[in-house]
C-alpha cells in the first residue's frame, strides 16, 4: 500500500496541487459538507487569492484569508450562490496571473525596469478608515488662518 502524497500547499489554505503542476482551490460551504469548486489555476498564489474570494464571501469579516490585503483589495459577491463566486473568484484570480514573455519580446533588462515608475495604486482611505469626508476636512483644515499669537508666545 502507497501512503498518500501530501498535495495541500505548505502554506496557502484551501490550495492543493494536482498533477502537472496545476493548482486548484475549492471551499466548504459554512454548515454544510459540500463544497464549492472554484477553478485550477497556474500559480498557488492565484488558488489562494480565488480561495480569499470565496472565504470573505461565505464567511465575512472573520474569514480566515491567506493575504491581509485580500480584505480591501478583491472585490465582493453580490450573492452566495457557488456559480457567483466562482465567477468573481476567478476574475480576482486573474489579476494576478503573472506576466510572462512571448518569444518575440525578450524580458525588459533590469536597468529598463528601475527607470520605469512603479505602477500607481489608488487606496480609498475614506472608504478603508470608513471616514466619509476625510479629504474635505482636511482640505478645510488647511484653508483656515493660524490662530494670533499671545503675549506670553512673543516673548519667547
Amino acid at each position: 500500500m502507497h501512503p498518500q502524497l501530501e498535495t495541500r500547499h505548505p502554506v496557502y489554505r484551501g490550495v492543493r496541487e494536482r498533477n502537472g503542476g496545476k493548482w486548484v482551490c475549492e471551499v466548504r460551504e459554512p454548515n454544510k459538507k459540500t463544497r464549492i469548486w472554484l477553478c485550477t489555476y497556474p500559480t498557488p498564489e492565484m488558488a489562494a487569492r480565488a480561495h480569499d474570494v470565496a472565504a470573505i464571501a461565505l464567511r465575512g469579516k472573520s474569514a480566515p484569508l491567506n493575504f491581509e490585503d485580500s480584505a480591501w483589495m478583491l472585490p465582493r459577491v453580490a450573492s452566495s450562490s457557488a456559480e457567483e463566486i466562482r465567477r468573481v473568484a476567478s476574475e480576482a484570480a486573474e489579476r494576478f496571473r503573472p506576466v510572462v514573455s512571448s518569444p518575440r519580446q525578450p524580458m525588459p533588462s533590469p536597468s529598463t525596469l528601475s527607470s520605469r515608475p512603479p505602477p500607481a495604486v489608488f487606496v480609498d482611505e475614506e472608504a478603508l478608515f470608513n471616514m466619509s469626508g476625510l479629504l474635505k476636512e482636511m482640505a478645510e483644515g488647511l484653508m483656515l488662518t493660524p490662530p494670533e499669537m499671545g503675549e506670553r508666545e512673543r516673548e519667547e
